[in-house]
């Protein structure tokens, strides 16, 4: 990777995309449908760190991490080691037909690790809506209840169920019913849009006194398994609630015998400077789901709760045959490690300090309305005014569209598609950093202008 190593930031050799990404492009229309979409224009060769080289020899910087994959970074050293060593011992011998060690030792470092003082079960999928599934599942059969209670902007996958709990229509839903029964929407907080002259605490009563009447006018308490809340909202644009909103709800949980599932699948393993999001929060969620940043993108997810929650289905009735994977599994241990020992939960609060700088300043430009996030989980909100805060697709689109041209790989959210994210590994350089916000900066400028 001396090609990637030499390069200190983005360096571009041709325009974007090179003669050789277009030629892999028309391949592409041809041979793979248009539903899965692509951000950045380009094929990737090489990658280390939070750096990209493509196949026409571009170099770019990863401000998206596959989602949030990544935040161990491209290629990590030891785990590559890792998964070397273990493709000289077996690959998949499945877990529910012949056991294996680092199965088990990452479910019992997951259970150490996630907040709760109390005995924990973990249990191993290949995907974070797969994780969801699994979750609900076990709520369900645990309280003998059928509801499941998600939130607005929230999203949870793309599987029946997970597309059905999750908010957005456009294009998670559309075209794709009928949805799954016994799921319900709640309101939740959204304090850069909440009524004028309403304080934020106001809206949490507000929101919470409508989890109140919900009971009453939707669903009874005691039909309902569990509520399923993103500790920070991801797709739905990096909403973030208070401390007060979320421990009232656990308490409202507690209360009616509710189980609580936090959806840590983009918000774990060190996004937001600390191992889970539900920490900044205070609580200890009954179940929580986790994937993406589990393990430097390769495909595994997890279910983590209560012991006694999670032992309520039997022998077999959750699992699955590629479902912890020994690659999986020994590339998390690696993760892990590097998330308590080499310094990046520390490194992720640096990040989150100079993109939150950044993103102020970047209000000046006009185009910028709201800054928002913990750690380095970031996200500022587009707007075609500042007052009226009227959302602006289009002009977020470009943006996105311009910096990935310039080498620079960021990703939109929110439910109006006017959030830009950054969801940058947290191995990235200052320098590497700087480039690429001064490039984001530059582009949002040029294009308002």
């Amino acid at each position: 990777m001396d090609n990637v190593a030499d390069n200190r930031v983005a360096h571009l050799k041709t325009s974007l995309p090179g003669p050789k990404s277009q030629k892999l492009t028309e391949l592409r229309q041809k041979h793979v449908p248009r539903g899965p979409f692509n951000t950045s224009p380009v094929f990737i060769e090489k990658a280390e760190g939070a750096l990209v080289t493509d196949v026409d020899g571009n170099t770019l910087i990863d401000l998206a991490g596959a989602i949030g994959t990544l935040n161990a970074g491209h290629c990590p050293p030891k785990v590559v080691e890792a998964l070397k060593a273990q493709l000289d011992q077996y690959i998949h011998p499945g877990f529910n037909v012949i056991m294996y060690e680092p199965y088990i030792q990452l479910a019992k470092k997951l259970n150490e690790i996630t907040p709760g003082n109390f005995h924990k079960k973990t249990f191993f999928l290949n995907s974070g809506a797969e994780a969801v599934e699994n979750a609900v599942k076990i709520a369900r059969k645990y309280t003998g209840r059928r509801a499941v209670v998600s939130f607005d902007r929230g999203y949870h996958g793309r599987t029946l169920l997970t597309m059905s709990l999750t908010s957005k229509v456009k294009p998670y839903k559309n075209g794709f019913g009928p949805l799954a029964t016994d799921t319900y929407k709640l309101r939740h907080p959204y304090y850069y849009r909440k009524p004028e002259g309403m304080t934020n605490e106001e809206l949490d009563t507000f929101l919470l006194k409508q989890v109140e009447d919900f009971f009453i006018g939707e669903v009874p308490p005691e039909d309902i398994a569990a509520f399923i809340l993103e500790p920070i909202q991801g797709e739905g644009g990096f909403i973030v609630p208070s401390k007060s909103f979320v421990q009232q709800l656990k308490s409202l949980c507690e209360e009616h015998g509710i189980l609580l599932i936090a959806d840590e699948v983009q918000t774990g393993f060190g996004r937001t400077g600390k191992m889970f999001a539900s920490e900044h929060f205070e609580i200890e969620p009954d179940l929580m789901t986790l994937s993406k940043s589990i393990a430097a993108g390769l495909p595994i997810s997890a279910v983590t709760g209560r012991a006694e929650v999670m032992d309520a289905p039997g022998a077999g009735e959750i699992g699955g045959t590629y479902g912890g994977s020994p690659l999986g599994c020994v590339a998390a241990l690696e993760v892990v490690d590097m998330l308590e020992n080499d310094g990046l939960l520390e490194r992720a609060n640096v990040i989150g300090e100079k993109i939150m700088a950044r993103f102020e300043a970047m209000k000046q430009t006009g185009a910028v309305g709201d800054v928002r996030g913990i750690g380095a989980m970031c996200a500022m909100e587009i707007v075609k005014d500042q007052h009226t805060k009227e959302p602006d697709k289009e002009l977020t689109g470009k943006i996105v569209a311009e910096c990935n041209r310039r080498g620079v790989v960021i990703l939109s959210a929110g439910i109006y598609g006017n959030v830009i994210r950054i969801l940058s590994p947290l191995v990235i350089t200052d320098e590497q950093l700087d480039y690429a916000l001064s490039v984001i900066e530059e582009v949002i400028s040029e294009l308002k202008a």
